[in-house]
């Protein structure tokens, strides 16, 4: 999953990035609100942590923008204006949720997992499909029953697969959504981290669990027989 933080404060901003990226996450980092919205037209992100005080431009101008584009990326505001009128205005403009400073970085940790589950239709905190299961809060996927240890990026490829498991994923897409914004879209890193992990599970379930339909992408397997 790949995250764009947009905060003034240098050292929130970094912070921020530090603990979503120790959570697994892919994170992009920006301080004003001009650049912010160049970031969020190229890049695909899941989700945009959205400060409104922004030099260049204001927080609410750039969620504006983005609506009128028609983004589909979730916003999460955080801002210290924390009136009953602000907030309205935030959700308004259409933020997806709204977390005033000083906030604790748990109860951030945890919108982020809400606005995610959310926007891929996941119910709880464990996606499940077939004989894998993937603890969205630990981070772990677990391969009938047992642990699996997996990369920071096979961690994102499976937990990416097991959001869109309806339909089979692009390589384009995994890059997307699975990579940092400094990925070279013509290596074949999708390839190869793909191989490694079809070896990992493989190795335990007694099968490949990561299926590939020509012209479209990868898919999930349900199970041995699929």
């Amino acid at each position: 999953m790949k995250i764009l933080v947009v905060e003034d404060e240098r050292d929130l901003l970094e912070s921020i990035g530090e603990g979503l990226e120790l959570d697994g996450y892919y994170v992009d980092l920006c301080d004003n609100g001009t650049d912010a919205l160049a970031a969020a037209e190229v890049e695909p992100y899941d989700l945009i942590l959205l400060d409104l005080n922004l030099p260049g431009m204001d927080g609410l101008d750039v969620l504006s923008a983005l609506r009128g584009q028609l983004s589909q990326s979730k916003v999460l505001v955080l801002s210290a204006r924390s009136s009953i009128s602000e907030r309205v205005a935030g959700l308004d403009a259409g933020a997806d949720d709204y977390l005033v400073k000083p906030f604790a970085f748990e109860e951030l940790e945890a919108r982020v997992r809400g606005l995610l589950r959310r926007e891929y239709r996941q119910g709880g905190s464990v996606i499940l499909r077939g004989d894998l299961s993937f603890d969205t809060v630990s981070r772990t996927l677990r391969a009938k029953g047992d642990p699996i240890a997996l990369t920071k990026k096979e961690t994102a490829i499976v937990e990416y697969l097991l959001r869109n498991s309806e339909r089979a994923v692009s390589s384009e897409e995994l890059l997307e959504h699975a990579w940092d914004s400094n990925v070279d879209l013509f290596s074949n890193s999708v390839r190869v981290h793909i191989h490694a992990l079809r070896k990992k599970l493989g190795a335990r379930l007694g099968y490949d669990p990561i299926g590939n339909r020509v012209g479209e992408g990868y898919f999930l397997r349900e199970g041995e027989e699929s």
